[in-house]
C-alpha cells in the first residue's frame, strides 16, 4: 500500500510538472506575440523612426556584448563575477582617448583617423590586458580557493580602485574630447559608418574568442579548468597561467569597447563603468553567462530593446529604460533560469 501511494503520488507531481511546463511554454508565446505586435504597431506609424531607433540598438548592443563578452570569459573559467570589469572599460576610454587625441593629435574619424584608432584599439586593449592579470596576480588567485564571497568584495574593492585612477587622471566631471563624428549616408541622425566600424570589430573578436576556445591547445586547457581545476592539474596544465590568460583576453574585450565608446560618444566619466557594467553583466546573465554567443545575443537583445523602448513612436521613453530591461530579465530568470543559450545543469547533493 506504501508502494502504491508513492507511485500515485509521483504521477501527481510528474502531471503538475507537465502543466507546469505547457502553462510556461503558454506565456512565452503571449509575450512573443505582445513583441512582435508592438514592433508591428511602431514600423507602421513611422518606419523611419523604427529603423533609426533599430540601428541605434545594434550599435549600443555591439558594445554591451563587448563587455559582456569579458565578464562571461572570466566566469566561465572559474565562476568569479568580476565587478570591477567595467570600470576597467572605463579606463580603456581614458586610454584610447589619450592615445587618439594627445599623443596622435587626431581628431576626426577619416582615412588617416581610422589607422590612429586601430591604434588606439591595440595600445588600450594591452594595456587593460595587463591591468587585468595584475588584478588576478595580485589578488583573485590568492582567492581561489577562499568562500565566494571574497574574491567577489575583492572585485568591488578593485572596481573603487579603477575608479580612483580614472577620476584622478581624467578628472571627476564628465570630459567632452576633441573627436569629431562620422560622415557618410545617415538615417535620423544616425551614422551608418558608425555601425559598420563597431560590427566590424565586434564580430572579429567574437569569432577569435570562439576560435582560441574550440580550437586551440590554449582553448583546450581553459574548458579543461573550467571543467575541473585539479583534474586539469593533474593532466599537467598550468592552472595559473591558463586563468591569467583568460584575464587577459577579458581584458582586452574591456580595452576594445572602450575604444570603441569614446570613438563614438566623445565623452566619458570615472564612474562610467558602473552603468554600463551592470547593463553588460545583465547581457551576459540574459544570453547565458559562459556562453560566449550568449553574451553577443545578450547584449544585442538590451540594446536593441533599450533603443526601441527610447526612441520608437509606441515606446514608454527613456525615464523607463531600466525599468522595462530588467523586468524582461527578472522575466526570463523566473521561466528559464540559465539564461536563453546556457545549459541548463542540475547539482549533486
Amino acid at each position: 500500500m506504501t508502494a502504491l501511494a508513492a507511485n500515485s503520488n509521483l504521477t501527481k507531481l510528474r502531471r503538475r510538472a507537465r502543466l507546469s511546463k505547457d502553462l510556461e511554454r503558454s506565456i512565452g508565446f503571449v509575450i512573443l506575440a505582445g513583441i512582435a505586435v508592438w514592433i508591428i504597431a511602431n514600423i507602421i506609424k513611422d518606419d523611419s523612426q523604427f529603423f533609426a531607433a533599430l540601428l541605434t540598438g545594434l550599435n549600443n548592443g555591439a558594445l554591451y556584448a563587448l563587455i559582456a563578452l569579458g565578464y562571461t570569459m572570466v566566469y566561465g573559467i572559474i565562476e568569479l563575477i568580476n565587478f570591477a570589469h567595467g570600470d576597467l572599460f572605463m579606463l580603456g576610454t581614458v586610454i584610447s582617448a589619450n592615445v587618439f587625441v594627445n599623443w596622435l593629435g587626431l581628431h576626426t574619424i577619416g582615412v588617416t583617423g581610422v589607422f590612429g584608432l586601430l591604434l588606439a584599439i591595440v595600445i588600450s586593449m594591452i594595456v587593460c590586458a595587463l591591468l587585468n592579470v595584475g588584478t588576478e596576480f595580485i589578488a583573485y588567485r590568492r582567492l581561489r580557493n577562499a568562500p565566494k564571497l571574497a574574491p567577489l568584495i575583492t572585485a568591488v574593492g578593485f572596481s573603487f580602485i579603477f575608479q580612483d585612477f580614472g577620476q584622478i587622471t581624467n578628472g571627476s566631471a564628465p570630459k567632452n574630447w576633441a573627436i569629431g563624428g562620422f560622415g557618410g549616408p545617415a538615417v535620423r541622425g544616425f551614422h551608418v559608418y558608425q555601425l559598420l566600424m563597431v560590427v566590424g570589430v565586434t564580430a572579429p573578436l567574437l569569432l577569435l574568442m570562439s576560435f582560441i576556445v574550440t580550437k586551440t591547445k590554449q582553448g583546450k586547457a581553459m574548458r579543461a579548468v573550467a571543467s575541473d581545476q585539479d583534474g586539469a592539474r593533474l593532466m599537467g596544465i598550468n592552472v595559473n597561467r591558463t586563468v591569467s590568460f583568460t584575464f587577459a583576453l577579458g581584458g582586452a574585450l574591456a580595452g576594445a569597447a572602450g575604444t570603441l565608446y569614446i570613438a563614438e560618444f566623445a565623452s566619458n566619466n570615472y564612474n562610467l563603468g558602473l552603468r554600463l557594467g551592470i547593463i553588460a553583466f545583465t547581457a551576459a546573465v540574459l544570453g547565458g553567462i559562459g556562453n560566449l554567443v550568449g553574451a553577443v545575443l545578450g547584449g544585442l537583445l538590451i540594446g536593441v530593446i533599450q533603443a526601441l523602448n527610447d526612441g520608437a513612436s509606441y515606446g514608454l521613453g527613456q525615464s523607463w529604460s531600466q525599468t522595462v530591461i530588467f523586468a524582461i530579465l527578472i522575466t526570463l530568470m523566473v521561466f528559464r533560469p540559465e539564461g536563453l543559450l546556457g545549459r541548463r545543469t542540475t547539482e549533486k547533493v
